[in-house]
């Protein structure tokens, strides 16, 4: 793929989607490879992260909202990978309904799962930092308004992709600035509650300041994995985007590696959760 991508409508966010025939080369092979682990190993974890929060007892659905819908997130994922895959590989004269699907599912990928992830650090920094504002806050209600608006915010972002990638130059700079975004929002609420953990509220008992240490201390190491999660998924990707554009041809081994980035890092929510349920055998939960 070279530069002319930039401009040409039928440019794609990942690595050898523009093929008119199946070619056996080693980023086609790369590529498909990545498709296949996500098929296999990704949908049926988040469709049993899905069906134990919904089957949970007492509060899980509501403690698990946001996780929930980034679940679902990671699902509309793996609908991606199917049929880039099936673009890969059998090209037909449905491409340009492929083409328009993949671009509308583009949207899911760069907006809605960082968007979530950012969700749950704000909801653990709430926790921390203003419990008054949290417990306000907590019914599932407010998560349901939330996860509506975020839901809303990624179809408009879908539709948007269908037309700006016609332009690297433009998918690029929205990529990013959305980047900086939600990665500010992160690093806020890090920072907000490494300070909270360094501090005690006045009059505290001893087995009282250890429990709410305690409480910090998981706050904290949820938003440090959600943040670094996020910079492991987005940075690969955004670095692939400047390289097109500043050496004017798509590195299509750095966008497979960001592909590759992209589905482990879909893992990483889902193994927490299970964790924390107990359901990994080889980790205790916390």
């Amino acid at each position: 793929m070279n530069y002319s991508a930039a401009v040409d409508p039928t440019f794609e966010v990942f690595p050898s989607t523009n093929l008119t025939a199946f070619e056996n080369t080693p980023v086609t092979t790369m590529t498909i490879c990545v498709l296949i682990f996500s098929l296999l190993f990704g949908l049926p974890t988040h469709s049993y992260v899905i069906w134990l929060i919904i089957t949970r007892t007492g509060n899980g659905v509501a403690s698990e909202f946001l996780n929930l819908n980034l679940t679902v997130c990671e699902i509309i994922f793996c609908l991606f990978a199917l049929i880039y895959l099936q673009k890969l590989i059998s090209p037909s004269h449905q491409e340009l309904v492929r083409l328009i699907t993949l671009r509308f599912l583009t949207g899911n990928i760069i907006t809605v799962r960082p968007l979530f992830q950012c969700l749950m650090c704000v909801e653990r920094y709430l926790a921390v930092v203003h419990p008054v504002t949290f417990l306000k806050y907590k019914p599932l209600r407010y998560r349901v308004i939330c996860c509506t608006v975020a839901w809303i915010a990624g179809l408009g972002s879908c539709f948007f992709c269908i037309f700006i990638l016609m332009s690297l130059k433009i998918f690029m700079w929205f990529s990013f600035v959305q980047f900086l975004l939600f990665f500010s929002i992160q690093l806020f609420c890090l920072v907000a509650v490494l300070r909270a953990l360094k501090q005690s509220g006045p009059g505290e008992r001893g087995r009282e300041r250890e429990e709410e240490n305690h409480m910090k201390r998981r706050a904290f190491k949820i938003i440090v994995i959600l943040t670094v999660t996020m910079l492991i998924i987005v940075l690969p990707f955004i670095i692939s985007r400047f390289l097109n554009i500043l050496l004017q041809k798509d590195v299509e081994e750095v966008s497979v590696f960001s592909l590759f980035c992209f589905v482990l890092g879909g893992f990483v929510p889902a193994v927490l959760y299970l964790r924390r349920v107990g359901k990994l055998p080889f980790f205790k939960p916390p």
